[in-house]
């Protein structure tokens, strides 16, 4: 499936930049050009990237894997 129209980047294409060691938005598009032109793309782009990272993360370390997506929650505390 095609991705970015305007660069003609296709699934496989971000598929094959992850197993080569590409793991965030920023190297997709410096390095394939995804998202930079229209930005229609990005939201799609960016769930192809985390699937890709979640499928490529061994099961022991998952929820290590998940939580770098999560918002830490505030531990500030009144004096």
């Amino acid at each position: 499936m095609i991705v970015c129209v305007c660069n003609n980047i296709s699934e496989r294409n971000i598929v094959q930049a992850v197993n080569s060691g590409m793991s965030t938005m920023r190297e997709l598009r410096e390095n394939l050009g995804v998202a930079t032109c229209c930005g229609k793309c990005h939201t799609c782009a960016k769930n192809v990237l985390r699937e890709c990272l979640d499928n490529n993360v061994p099961t022991a370390n998952r929820h290590l894997h998940a939580m770098v997506f999560q918002a830490m929650p505030s531990t500030a505390t009144a004096a």
